[in-house]
């Protein structure tokens, strides 16, 4: 939150506030009270306010979603599943539709290819690393989604084709 520099907050209910004071436990941070670490805090948040950067991310977060549940429907053997709130987003790759065989091969490749040939960072994630992971920063944009959708659309369509040739 404070755009690479260590800031920290703890929000917690009375309960369990009084809960840490009957063990003489006290709450403490090693930047805690810091006046370059607030004022940095403070920043970032009057930032995200003035930006409406929470009202973008819903935004283009639900758009993104959309697009990528449309792109499901069209490569169901490729997108097992599209999951996701706001900009962090997940999207399952799979071999085949019945089994949700994990795409492992084909999720690090996705990823791999992204960087280099498009410029654009994603990573997988996952018990079985086969979900493509997004999470760009909050000032992402509608035309930053166009550009990763398009990509990920050329990709997907390739791993498409080169299952129908093994055919």
């Amino acid at each position: 939150m404070g755009n690479g520099h260590p800031v920290a907050a703890v929000i917690t209910t009375e309960a369990v506030a009084r809960s840490f004071e009957a063990t003489g436990i006290q709450y403490f941070n090693t930047y805690g009270g810091n006046p370059v670490s607030c004022a940095i805090a403070i920043a970032v948040m009057t930032a995200v306010d003035e930006e409406q950067l929470v009202d973008n991310a819903k935004d283009v977060g639900g758009y993104l979603l959309s697009e990528l549940e449309n792109m499901q429907r069209r490569f169901p053997d490729v997108i097992g599943d599209v999951r996701g709130v706001g900009l962090f987003v997940g999207v399952e790759l799979i071999k085949d539709p019945k089994t949700k065989t994990p795409a492992t091969a084909e999720t690090r490749d996705v990823v791999d290819r992204m960087k280099n040939e498009f410029r654009i960072l994603v990573s997988s994630d996952g018990p079985d690393v086969n979900v493509i992971k997004l999470k760009p920063p909050m000032v992402f944009s509608r035309a930053n989604a166009d550009r990763f959708l398009k990509a990920f659309k050329t990709l997907i369509s390739e791993i498409r084709t080169q299952r129908f040739q093994l055919l």
